[in-house]
């Protein structure tokens, strides 16, 4: 059983870094011009945190947006190319466990998001980001993001039947919470209408969360964000799990 898993995995990490060009090196430049451009524009009219100025706050969101965007696409592709080739049979045949195709397609998911999140800090690093104040809760936001929307991914390319439908995923659920989660912005600048609504996103959780790491500083506490990101992630694998072991659009 542990061999199928490995060779599932090593499957999964081989596909995407063979491809790195378009899969890692691509999103570490859409941040990097997000960051010229923004911080350009915008630096000497907003600061979010004081003492923080608006080039050091970009700086985590747009690495927690590229990684959680990046998670999500991994298993989302793998999985509808694999349905639409006819290939998937080839992995529902071998003795796996719906565990072992989970957690292949999961694992291979957050080590994307974090080679692209660790490429948009270094990348980005010279317009002033500093070492974070609290390295663990970097750590923790950027694997549980990468874990939830990784989960998120595997879900879409499981009820996904053509490339049609896992776009309208991308472009109705995913681009729409990552952006207007506080990636550009501080939630406390917006009216009380729309920061009551950004409480409902969890996306908005994970880039706190992550900031937070960085500055010591955030929009919300930082455990009420664990919470809601941590129940999203345990939530989430829980759904993608049950359909991979019914078999849902996958064996029928």
């Amino acid at each position: 059983m542990m061999q199928g898993f490995l060779t599932l995995l090593k499957k999964e990490l081989v596909r995407f870094w063979k491809v790195s060009f378009q899969t890692v090196a691509a999103p570490v430049l859409t941040a990097l011009l997000y960051q010229l451009i923004f911080a350009h524009a915008m630096a000497k009219h907003i600061q979010a945190y004081p003492g923080v100025s608006y080039s050091e706050f970009l700086i985590p969101g747009l690495a927690m947006m590229s990684m959680a965007q990046n998670a999500f696409s991994n298993g989302s592709s793998s999985l509808i190319q694999s349905k639409i080739t006819g290939n998937i049979v080839f992995l529902l045949l071998p003795p796996l466990t719906a565990m072992d195709f989970f957690a292949a397609y999961l694992i291979a998911a957050v080590v994307r998001g974090l080679i692209v999140g660790l490429g948009v800090l270094l990348m980005t690093a010279g317009f002033g980001l500093h070492f974070p104040a609290n390295p663990l809760w970097v750590l923790l936001f950027a694997v549980l993001g990468c874990g939830a929307l990784g989960a998120v991914g595997i879900i879409a390319g499981i009820c996904a039947e053509k490339f049609d439908q896992l776009a309208a995923f991308q472009n109705f659920l995913i681009m729409p919470l990552t952006f207007l989660s506080g990636v550009f912005y501080s939630i406390n600048t917006l009216p009380p209408f729309w920061k009551t609504v950004s409480h409902f996103n969890p996306v908005f959780y994970m880039i706190d969360g992550f900031r937070y790491g960085f500055f010591a500083q955030a929009d919300t506490n930082p455990w009420l964000a664990f919470g809601v990101v941590g129940l999203s992630f345990i939530l989430l694998c829980a759904l993608a799990l049950w359909l991979i072991k019914t078999g849902y659009k996958l064996r029928h």
